[in-house]
This record gives structure tokens, sequence and C-alpha cells, in this order.
């Protein structure tokens, strides 16, 4: 490696959008696009040399369940958005979630967190905690102080959040959050990556992705990720290692691919839902219109002072129920019926039958998921023919 590049840039002081470009790029000598590190394996040059990485945190040349040079620049390129110490990703956003959850939660142990979450995340809670002793408070994550209210001193050991909360896109307030003393304070920002809201410069102690979804952005990606202090990602990782739920090399490529154009897209995909949220809001199949962009939403003041942009999620109820919803998803021609976000194509999502099935009727309703409600992901195409395209969709609506 040439003398000029044995280091990276200094990301100090550049502006997000320029961090996106810059981030990740340790140890690609002058190559601009990253390398990726196929290996599993490494040489040891010596036993004690072994010994010292075998007991390391995160060596990157040693074995890839321990670390990666591919994963390591993705990780990098996030903690650097995020204003962290360090992150650890994962081979999903429910690895992820549950490396947290399970990585410093024990038998005995209290969880407070939000009826409004991902139906995945909410099994996790109501499932597989209570296997293992685990107490876990359901609270309603808009009512203030909720949150707050429901630590047990003592005994509360994590206090987990979702903001904007799949499907109806819920806003939590960040500095209520990073208040609480005592429990780590852990939020999935998943429908918000670090271009639109940073969890930790609210006092948050941790940040998590589905990084699938907004920040890989090209639907190639199966990734999660944690950010935050280097003390609580030293001991997620220990966690992770035993967890085994680690990211591939190809995968976090694509994702730190994706983090260079995440400025752009969110850009681009924020002016499109607002155009598609304002023209479609008082179209009369249309009961209810949720969009952090609109004054009509209920967290819309606080989604102005912490989000730099409103996303490119947009959820509604379609008049007519389940038979409404269903023949609304089915009469789209631009967009697509598909259960994920973030990729470049918009997305149509029924939450009830495909993301929330798992869910029993009255979770749905305490979720605020209607058998009409509809999630809806913006995506690069012109605003125009999506527009176009859901108001044709509606005429099918009985």
């Amino acid at each position: 490696m040439s003398e000029d590049h044995e280091s990276p840039e200094p990301l100090e002081g550049l502006r997000p959008d320029t961090k996106a470009v810059r981030a990740g790029r340790e140890g690609n000598d002058t190559a601009l696009a990253p390398i990726i590190w196929t290996s599993t394996t490494y040489v040891t040059p010596s036993v004690q040399e072994g010994r010292e990485m075998a007991s390391a945190v995160g060596p990157s040349h040693f074995y890839t369940r321990y670390g990666n040079p591919s994963i390591k620049a993705f990780e990098d390129a996030v903690a650097a958005l995020e204003g962290a110490e360090a992150a650890r990703a994962f081979g999903s956003g429910m690895g992820a979630v549950s490396g947290v959850v399970l990585g410093l939660c024990s038998s005995g142990d209290h969880v407070v967190t939000q009826q409004q979450l991902y139906a995945g995340t909410q099994m996790l809670f109501q499932s597989v905690c209570p296997r293992f002793d685990i107490e876990v408070s359901f609270v309603d994550g808009r009512v203030p102080g909720a949150f707050a209210a429901a630590v047990k001193p003592g005994k509360t050991v994590l206090v987990f959040a979702e903001t904007p909360a799949n499907p109806r896109l819920d806003i939590v307030d960040l500095d209520e959050i990073g208040s609480i003393s005592g429990p780590v304070t852990a939020v999935d920002s998943t429908f918000a990556p670090p271009l639109i809201q940073r969890p930790l410069t609210h006092g948050v102690d941790l940040s998590l992705h589905s990084a699938t979804k907004i920040i890989g952005g090209h639907n190639d990606a199966t990734l999660g990720v944690v950010s935050g202090s280097r003390e609580l990602l030293d001991w997620i990782w220990g966690y992770a290692v035993l967890q085994g739920a680690n990211a591939s090399p190809y995968d976090a490529t694509n994702g730190l691919r994706g983090i260079r154009t995440l400025g752009p897209r969110l850009r681009q995909q924020s002016d499109s839902a607002l155009r598609l949220a304002e023209a479609l809001a008082e179209h009369p199949a249309i009961e209810e219109m949720c969009y952090p962009g609109l004054p009509s939403h209920r967290g819309f003041e606080l989604a102005k002072r912490q989000m730099d942009l409103p996303g490119g999620l947009l959820t509604f109820d379609v008049a007519g129920g389940l038979e409404g919803g269903c023949r609304f998803v089915e009469s789209v021609r631009v967009a697509q019926l598909a259960p994920s976000l973030g990729g470049p194509e918009t997305l149509v999502t029924h939450p009830a039958s495909t993301t929330h099935i798992s869910l029993l009727p009255e979770e749905l309703e305490a979720a605020g998921i209607k058998p009409g409600t509809v999630r809806v992901s913006v995506g690069l195409e012109d605003p125009a023919d999506i527009i176009a395209d859901f108001l044709q969709a509606l005429e099918h609506v009985g």
C-alpha cells in the first residue's frame, strides 16, 4: 500500500452527504469501489498472534464470524453517519434486534417497549423473552412520559423504541427516550436512516436498522446494524459471535454502495411521498392518511423537530376494509405488491396479511392496523406516474 493511502481521510466537519460518500474506505488503497473480502479464514503468522486475535474484539483478518474487512467498511460508514464510536453488522434486521435484546438482558430482567412495533420485534418480545424469564412491558409510544413511567428502577435493563413505527409511522420523542437514566436505551430507526435522524445525538445509547431496507436501498442485501458507544458495542459483539448472525461480506458491500447514494435517494423519495400523500389525502376512498410530512399527522410537530426529512414511507386506510385494501394493492400497475421497503421501486404492502400477520386481531387493533391499511414505500419513479397509478387503482375500490 502506498504511503499516501495508509489511513482514511478524516470525516470530522464534513456534512452528512459527504460523509456518506467518503466513509468506509479504509483498506481500499486507491480503489474507488469497495473491495469484497470473501475469505472466511486467514493465516495467522504465529501462535501468539493467533491467540491475540482470538481474544480481541472484532479482528478483521482472523475468522469472518469475528470480523471481516468488507463488513468493517460497512460498519465504519454507518458509525460515521450515526456519530457513533462503533457499529456491528448482522445478517438481518432481526439479527440486530435479537442481538441487542438477548445480548443485554438476562433472566429476571425487565424491558420497556411500545405497542407500535414491527411484528417480528413484537413477537420476539412476546414469545421469546418470556422463555428466558425476561419481563416486557408494552406502552403507547405516542403518549409523553409513557416509557419513563414504565421503568422499574434496578430491574429495567432495556428501553426499546421504534420511530417512525411500522406501519403507521407513529413518532416517538427521541429526547424523551435519551433522557431516561439507568437502563440502556435503544431505538429502531429503520424508517429514518441517519441522514434523516440520528438517535444518538438525542442521548439514546443504541441506534438500530434493518439495513436491508433504506440503507441498502436496492433490494439486494440482507443486513442489520447497531451503532453506539465502543463499550456497549464490545459487549454486544461478544454475544453476536456466539449468536452467529453475522453479515455476509457481499451484503455488507452492497450496503456500503447503498450508503453512497443515500442522500439523493432520500430527498427524492421524501419529495415524491409528500406529493403522493397530498394528492390522496382527500380522496373519498382514503379513510385516513398517515405521513409525518403532513400537518394532519399526529406526530407532525415532533417529526419536524427530530427528522431532517419526512421520509419515503406513507400509510393509509382504504375504504371497504379488507376487500377494499386487497383490491387496491392488486390493482396498481407501476407500483408493485411486495413486503419490503426502501428500494428504487414503489412498493405497496398489506400489513395485516404480510408483515404483521402473526398478530392477533386485538394486537392489530392496538397497533392501529386495520383490514384496509396499506403501507407504501415510495421509490424513484416519476411522482406523476405514481400518483396516476394510485388514482387508477383507487377506482377499483368499491
